[in-house]
Order: structure tokens, then C-alpha cells, then sequence
């Protein structure tokens, strides 16, 4: 068992929660550390290293952007599919593993697993890397052919972190992925390319060391892990047929994976071949900023994943369900506060990458339309794949896939990027519930009870102060406005939801932290 779980349990049953409470004491926990490495990644990925290129490359800032997010989307996209769904197997694997009482499988599991994944991270990295000047021409040269082929090297580190961080999480570890991921990589990626920009200041340099920072990410993930599985003897081998069990697990988990990111950015892709210059420099902004949104559901989900594994597999499925109810509430409670900020204050928000950005303040809304649908639904899709569902979760993504691109293709040559914003957000509310009717079908839990309908008292009560301040800082600097109706907003939201957004649970939970602090 993970070193963690002892002293998690302890808290929950010293603060009296009751029967299931390590469950959500030990996610608590999790996402508790996310909260900072969230900020760092957002702040990052987003902000940073957006900020640094659109203003570092100056008056070709936002064609600089377009380039060098061409060329690490398509590593990122890419890897999806080359991991073979090998890092959710990991965390499926290892966690079934733990729930049996054989945490000493952890290392031989994820070691098979590490291995397919890298077999055909390293294959599809060298066909990209020589198909590199064919790349270039599809996008009309709006990325040199060095950018893809920085982006090729990245290929099987970005696997190799993804399934070893995978194997942590399935011991309910997430600090590990905090450290190595949400923090180490975007972090190096900055500082790097800081670096390579005094050898060469170009886009490829910049994918470069996007290719680097995944380097850094994959070694540092295997360092905390041999650590943490080092006590674990005897170690034991892989059960008999594992290998088959994973490629059958990850046969469909794979293009399923892909086309997961490729659906958010399959309407970019089109608007890149329909149209050229600026514009696609800001739609990729507007994309990013609305991602965002999904930075906090996607952390509570790498941490509740284990748990799908585990109680599924041993059929506790009150429990599972209670948890999933929960889980889902506090990631929408967490998200509502950014919502409420980029829906009021678009424009000074996409100020930051430089003020032409501000021209996709319509975009951002409607993309964020289809991001508030994908966070309110919780983790469903992690329920189908840890539950062994696979198949379906690639005819979801199969079906998503086709009608983003049809949209797009039929909305994009008359509307531009609105088309293309248009085409995402649809795809997603419909993907979406696909999705819950095949976990209710399948697994038959659903994320929703009374308690999640009080946030919207707290949410309208963060969306008055928000438009409040936004309107008497209008005048002010956009830093200022920014900043003022985010702050403002986010304790308004936070204290309204203290008073009335919390379970009874909840409120006894709280009461007895702050009782055992008085004391």
C-alpha cells in the first residue's frame, strides 16, 4: 500500500468522517496538492510560455505561436495514441493489484507496460521525424520542417513520463505526478527555452526544448518511483498473460486516447488549412485560455481514477457511486470561479498574450461553452476506461471525432474561427452525454444529487461581484481589471459557498478541523 494511505485514514478517523472517509480524505489530499501544481502549470503552459513567445518574436508573435503550437500539439496529440493507453493501464493495473493485496506486482506491471509504450513511441517518432518537410507543406509552411522533428524527439519521453507517473497514481500517489508533471515539465520548458533562445531564437529551438523539458519530466517520474516502490519486497512478478491483458486493455484505449486530444484541436487544424496569418495565432490562444477550464477536472479525475479501478473490480459500487457524486461536485465547485472570470472579463484575459488578441473575446465565450459542459459531467470518462470499457470510450471518441471535423469543415470556410468554436462545443455537449448514459448503462452510477444544484446560489452571488468590479475598473489599466474582478469574484464565490454551498458532511467535517485548531 502507498505510504500515504496509514496517515490519510488516520486524519479521517480522527476527525470522525465515518465509514468511506479515507476514500475522500485521501483524494482530498491529492487534489489538495494539485491546487498549486495546477497554478503552476496553468500559469506555465497557459500564460507563460504563450506570453513569452507571442512577445518574444515581437511583431510575428502570434505567427511564432501558431508555429510552435503546430508542432507540440502534434508531439502531444501524437503521444496519446504511441502510449498505447499504457499509463491508464498502469494506474487500472496497479491499483487492482493494491485493492488485492499485492502491491508488489507494481514494478513489473508498469516495466511491461513502459516497454510497449516506448516500442511504438519510438516508431512513430522516427516516421515523424522524416516525414517532417511533408508536415510543413499540409500546414501551407506555417511551421518549419525542424519544428516537427523537435517535436518527434518528444514522442517517447512524453510516453515514458505519462506511464510511469501512471503507476504512482494507481498507489493513490499523486505527488509524484504534481512534481514530475504539472510542475517539473512546463517549468523546464520555460527555462530551457530561455536558454536555447541565446544559441538560435527561433520556433524549432523553442519545440526544442519542449522536447527537453519531457526529458527532465520522464527522468525525474522514474526517480520517484523506484523510490517509492524500493520497500516493496518481495518484489513479484507480473501475472500470467499480463502482456496480452494490457494490449487488449490498450488496443482500444489507444485510438481512443488520440482522438481525446485531437477532438479539441481538430477545429484548429481545420481553420489552419482554411485560413492563415494572425487569426489562427489568436483562435489557438482563445483554445488555450478555455482549456484551463479543465486543468482542475483533470486532476481530481488522475486521483479518482484509482479508486474507479479498485472498488469497481471488488464491486463496491454504493461506495463508488457516493464517491463519484462527490468528486464531481467539488470539481465544478473548484472550476466555477475561472468560468466566471473568463466569461465577464474576455478581453482583458487574452490582453495578456498582447492587446491584437483581444479580437477572440467571442471565440473564448463560445468555447467556454462547451468546457463548463465537459467539467459538469465530472469524470465519466475515466469511470468508462477504468471500469475496463474501453471499447466504448473509443466509440465516444470515434463519434466525437467525426462530428467536430464535420462541423468544422462545413462552419469554418463561412465563419472562420467562430465556426470552428462552434463545431468544438457542440461536439463536446453531445459527446458528453453519450458518456453519462454509458456509465449509468454500464456501471450504473451517476454523478448527480440535491447538493449539486447549491452551487449555483454561490455562483451568482461570484458573478455579481465580478461584474460589479469589472465595471467600475473599467477605466483602469487591464491588469488592474483584471486582476480587481478575479479577486473580488473569487472570495465572494469562496465565502458564499462556505455559508451555503456545503453538505451537512461537510459542514461537520469543517467544524471539527476548526475545533481541533482552536484546540
Amino acid at each position: 500500500m502507498s505510504k500515504e494511505q496509514p496517515k490519510n485514514g488516520g486524519l479521517a478517523e480522527a476527525l470522525g468522517l465515518g465509514e468511506g472517509s479515507r476514500d475522500h480524505v485521501t483524494i482530498l489530499s491529492g487534489t489538495v496538492q494539485n491546487v498549486v501544481g495546477l497554478a503552476v502549470f496553468a500559469a506555465a503552459t497557459v500564460v507563460g510560455i504563450q506570453v513569452l513567445i507571442s512577445r518574444g518574436f515581437g511583431a510575428a508573435g502570434a505567427a511564432a505561436l501558431a508555429a510552435v503550437t503546430l508542432g507540440t500539439q502534434l508531439a502531444w496529440i501524437a503521444s496519446f495514441g504511441t502510449r498505447f493507453g499504457m499509463d491508464m493501464a498502469s494506474v487500472r493495473r496497479v491499483a487492482i493489484d493494491v485493492g488485492k493485496g499485492e502491491p508488489a506486482r507494481a514494478r513489473a506491471v508498469v516495466r511491461l507496460a513502459l516497454l510497449i509504450a516506448l516500442v511504438l513511441s519510438v516508431a512513430v517518432g522516427l516516421v515523424v521525424f522524416l516525414l517532417a518537410p511533408w508536415l510543413s507543406g499540409v500546414f501551407k509552411d506555417q511551421a518549419p520542417p525542424d519544428v516537427f522533428r523537435a517535436a518527434a524527439v518528444a514522442l517517447p519521453f512524453i510516453a515514458a513520463s505519462q506511464v510511469i507517473l501512471g503507476g504512482s497514481r494507481g498507489l493513490k500517489i499523486m505527488r509524484h505526478t504534481l512534481v514530475a508533471y504539472w510542475v517539473g515539465q512546463p517549468v523546464s520548458w520555460i527555462v530551457l527555452t530561455v536558454i536555447g533562445w541565446q544559441i538560435s531564437k527561433t520556433t524549432a529551438m523553442t519545440v526544442a526544448a519542449f522536447a527537453a523539458s519531457w526529458v527532465f519530466s520522464a527522468a525525474l517520474a522514474e526517480l520517484l518511483w523506484r523510490r517509492e516502490t524500493h520497500g516493496f519486497d518481495p518484489q513479484l512478478p507480473a501475472e500470467p498473460g499480463e502482456v496480452r491483458a494490457l494490449i487488449r486493455y490498450g488496443g482500444p484505449r489507444a485510438p481512443a486516447a488520440l482522438l481525446s486530444q485531437a477532438l479539441f484541436w481538430a477545429d484548429y487544424f481545420v481553420l489552419s488549412h482554411y485560413r492563415h496569418g494572425p487569426q489562427v495565432g489568436v483562435y489557438s490562444a482563445a483554445i488555450r485560455m478555455a482549456q484551463a477550464l479543465v486543468l482542475f477536472l483533470s486532476a481530481v479525475s488522475y486521483m479518482f481514477s484509482p479508486f474507479v479501478a479498485d472498488l469497481h473490480e471488488r464491486g463496491e459500487r454504493d461506495r463508488l457511486n457516493g464517491l463519484f457524486k462527490s468528486v464531481t461536485r467539488w470539481t465544478l465547485a473548484g472550476t466555477i470561479p475561472l468560468l466566471l472570470l473568463l466569461l465577464i472579463a474576455p478581453a482583458e484575459v487574452l490582453q495578456i498574450f498582447g492587446t491584437n488578441f483581444t479580437t477572440g473575446t467571442s471565440w473564448l465565450r463560445i468555447l467556454l461553452i462547451g468546457q463548463i459542459v465537459n467539467v459538469s459531467v465530472g469524470a465519466a470518462g475515466f469511470v468508462l476506461i477504468m471500469a475496463g470499457r474501453t471499447g466504448w470510450d473509443l466509440f465516444v471518441y470515434a463519434l466525437s471525432f467525426v462530428l467536430d471535423l464535420v462541423l468544422a469543415i462545413a462552419l469554418v470556410p463561412h465563419l472562420g474561427p467562430t465556426g470552428a468554436a462552434i463545431a468544438q462545443t457542440t461536439t463536446l455537449a453531445v459527446s458528453n452525454a453519450l458518456r453519462l448514459y454509458l456509465v449509468w448503462r454500464f456501471v450504473h452510477i451517476q454523478p448527480y444529487n440535491r447538493y449539486y444544484a447549491r452551487l449555483a446560489i454561490p455562483a451568482a452571488i461570484g458573478a455579481v461581484a465580478m461584474l460589479g468590479v469589472h465595471a467600475a475598473l473599467g477605466s483602469a489599466a487591464w491588469y488592474a481589471d483584471l486582476v480587481g474582478t478575479g479577486a473580488v469574484g473569487a472570495l465572494a464565490y469562496y465565502g458564499a459557498f462556505l455559508l451555503l454551498g456545503l453538505t451537512p458532511t461537510e459542514k461537520g467535517a469543517l467544524m471539527r478541523v476548526l475545533n481541533r485548531s482552536r484546540g
